[in-house]
């Protein structure tokens, strides 16, 4: 009996590895360049009396009207030019990210071939760690002084959000920008329903991001990922016994969806665990519903959030 399982086990997993390798053999055909534009240093490096012509060249970073003593003023100011020092430092040669954002719009063009092409752009930019990196369908602006490491001197955040001002974070931060304008807005307030729209998310960093391990795509810690897969039944036998899933009570949105220091149960395990337990679950349920549907990417992306868990055949691990 155990040798049967163990053979299935294994043709399972080798058809999984078979189907992914030729995902990433028909990806990596795939006619592709991106170009990236280095704005930050472009406008830094600029002698003043040729600031017009950098307007001129990215009019979209100009605002009508504004007068130019606040640029000039910008490019000569110690504390700018420090900052962009220590983004040159970081990233004087962009070229390993410019090869990473290929990668991941080969992955993009595979699996939504209407997407167009962007350019990529990367600025300095006010450190709006909610608008890291942004995709604008023919544009991808990155702010790159929101990617120097999480320990930096500038940093003077909480740990829960500058532990995602690293490298590798600039990727997921793209995927969840464009994850944006594919999947379907919620339209109701039932914790269900952002559980599922965040795992929508996740699950594109699944296919889209291949090489990056589940923290990365998460923006957690690898002790946190951890955390979530030893107390996954014991998170949803708690969402289940307080009747939350179909909730329309927004206080369960800030304690379990949105980025947070940790999750609050109101129990002693709050402070070992971290924030968005939420969305990490929903995850796990549209992984599990992808497993057990044929579906295409571009119908989960439209599936009603009810409908995806009445058929995910969820059930968390032990």
């Amino acid at each position: 009996m155990k040798k049967n399982l163990f053979f299935v086990v294994f043709c399972l997993f080798f058809l999984s590895c078979e189907k992914k390798n030729k995902i990433e053999n028909a990806v990596e055909k795939i006619p592709l360049k991106i170009k990236v534009e280095r704005f930050d240093k472009i406008f830094f490096e600029t002698s003043p009396k040729d600031l017009d012509k950098v307007k001129l060249a990215f009019p979209f970073f100009f605002p009508a009207g504004s007068d130019n003593s606040i640029w000039l003023n910008k490019m000569q100011d110690p504390i700018w030019r420090e900052l962009y020092t220590e983004v040159q430092k970081k990233y004087a040669n962009f070229e390993p990210e410019r090869v990473e954002l290929e990668s991941l719009f080969k992955h993009i063009k595979y699996y939504f071939p209407q997407t167009k092409t962007p350019k990529v752009i990367t600025v300095i930019s006010e450190m709006d760690y909610n608008n890291k990196a942004i995709y604008a369908d023919s544009l991808v602006i990155i702010s790159l002084e929101l990617y120097l490491g999480k320990n930096h001197k500038f940093y003077q955040f909480p740990n829960y959000i500058k532990q995602n001002f690293e490298q590798r974070q600039i990727l997921p931060d793209v995927v969840s920008s464009f994850s944006s304008r594919k999947i379907a807005s919620v339209t109701d307030k039932k914790m269900l329903s952002q559980m599922i729209y965040f795992g929508k998310q996740l699950y594109l960093k699944d296919l889209l991001l291949p090489n990056y391990t589940d923290a990365e795509k998460m923006g957690y810690t690898p002790e946190q990922i951890k955390w979530c897969e030893e107390n996954e039944s014991y998170m949803w036998r708690y969402f289940i016994e307080k009747e939350m899933l179909y909730s329309d009570d927004q206080k369960l949105i800030p304690r379990f969806i949105n980025p947070a220091p940790f999750s609050k149960f109101y129990l002693e395990i709050d402070n070992e665990s971290p924030g968005q337990v939420g969305a990490w679950i929903g995850w796990q349920i549209v992984r599990s519903y992808m497993k057990n549907n044929e579906v295409p990417i571009a119908d989960l992306l439209k599936t009603d959030a009810k409908e995806i868990f009445m058929k995910s055949k969820y059930k968390p691990k032990k």
